[in-house]
């Protein structure tokens, strides 16, 4: 397991950067601050924190409920209609805010 973490990070670390813009990303969070709060501090005890996590995480995260690779069906929902652009706008906004 330790060694999966490592190696993702890794690749991680070593993908492009995106040209991510955070107020554009708090734009497009209303959307998203019923259940994860503007601040990235959730609203919701079964919807988690956002405010401080790392931006290709949430990049990731983000991307894989778009196609279905991670399953909830809120999440699903509101993934779907998000641009590569919104994608990495929003990871840029969340990871930007102190937790």
């Amino acid at each position: 397991m330790r060694i999966a973490v490592i190696a993702w990070l890794c690749l991680c670390a070593s993908a492009p950067a995106l040209a991510a813009d955070a107020q554009a990303g708090r734009a497009k969070a209303t959307q998203c601050q019923a259940c994860h709060g503007l601040d990235g501090k959730s609203k919701l005890p079964e919807a988690p924190h956002l405010a401080g996590q790392l931006e290709q995480y949430l990049a990731k995260a983000l991307k894989d409920y778009k196609s279905g690779a991670r399953k909830d069906e809120m999440m699903n929902m509101m993934a779907k209609p998000l641009s590569d652009a919104d994608i990495a706008n929003l990871a840029a906004f969340y990871s930007s805010l102190k937790p």
